[in-house]
């Protein structure tokens, strides 16, 4: 899958580095262009597709690469270009369902500095940030923090506190989110519109490194972090007019298999009801581990249902990578 490198940012939105307060050549270095090759039956391969395209940051002398785990999820392939345009492949090692990062393990020699991680503490809102993608300056963009909170999406996720930024990066999947000190505060996730004082603004979503230090053993050692899975539905939710509509299904999922249907207005998680996409997950999760049955009340007209939907482990529907 190709990529288009023939645009940059105006300059007075790349990073300088006059300005800079560390090496900033050093830290463009650590971040490397990732390409994924999924397979056709690959159970994400009708959402995400099957070549994903993004970027990846080095975060350990060894070259171990923090990126966003929906590029490499059930990838069998996959490619890792350097700054100065050497190639090598790379080992899609962990992809930690609950905090949405992906580490890739580099099976050739990489000879790229290491980008040291800070504290998302730092990245406060209206401070000043750098969003570095591969491509060097060009591809780098001085951006600003605009809002910390929150954030819940329908694929069965949430975030206690996501950072966003803008303007936003065209090729936000993996890019490194930089504070003053040259340090890495997150890993950006998604292109999202973010309303900030009754203003929409396009902006870019970054999961806060933190997440990361508490797992980050485990991931590299097993390939995702301990502990009992959460139970999963496959069940797509949106809100709307402030209820929350099933807006898709996984085929034979969970959900599907309960029988809960498209346009299903979810109100009550056992018995109580549920407000919102986080109340809605946080419930569901709160409920016991993956296996554990969930109990539903959705509307149907005017008439409510009950369902019981007996809950997956979803990584058990994923392909695993292939081992070298």
């Amino acid at each position: 899958m190709s990529e288009a490198t023939d645009w940059a940012f105006p300059e007075e939105l790349q990073p300088s580095r006059q300005t800079a307060g560390f090496d900033l050549e050093a830290a463009l270095r650590s971040v490397v262009l990732l390409r994924a090759e999924v397979p056709e039956d690959a159970f994400t391969a009708q959402v995400l597709g099957t070549e994903r395209v993004g970027n990846g940051v080095v975060i350990r002398d060894d070259g171990l690469i923090l990126t966003i785990g929906y590029l490499i999820t059930e990838a069998s392939h996959v490619w890792l270009t350097t700054l100065d345009g050497s190639v090598v492949e790379g080992h899609p090692l962990a992809y930690d369902q609950v905090t949405g990062f992906g580490l890739v393990l580099p099976l050739g020699r990489v000879q790229l500095p290491a980008l040291p991680m800070g504290s998302s503490s730092d990245a406060t809102v209206g401070s000043d940030v750098l969003v570095i993608g591969h491509g060097g300056r060009a591809h780098s963009l001085r951006a600003q923090v605009i809002s910390r909170r929150e954030f819940a999406g329908y694929w069965e996720y949430v975030l206690d506190e996501a950072i966003f930024t803008a303007p936003p990066h065209p090729q936000w999947g993996g890019t490194a989110l930089v504070g003053a000190d040259g340090r890495l505060l997150g890993i950006g996730s998604l292109f999202v519109q973010e309303t900030v004082e009754g203003e929409t603004l396009d902006s870019n979503l970054f999961v806060p490194i933190d997440l990361l230090v508490p797992i980050l053993d485990d991931m590299t050692r097993i390939g995702r972090p301990a502990g009992t899975p959460r139970p999963w539905l496959g069940m797509y939710t949106t809100e709307v007019g402030g209820q929350l509509v099933v807006a898709g299904l996984a085929q034979g999922g969970p959900a599907h298999r309960a029988g809960v249907r498209l346009g299903d207005l979810v109100l009550e998680v056992a018995g109580k009801p549920v407000s919102g996409l986080c109340d809605l997950f946080r419930s569901v999760w709160a409920i016991g581990p993956a296996g554990s049955e969930i109990p539903l009340t959705v509307s149907r007209g005017e008439k409510p249902s009950h369902v019981r939907v007996r809950s997956a482990d979803r990584s058990e529907l994923l392909r695993k990578p292939r081992v070298h």
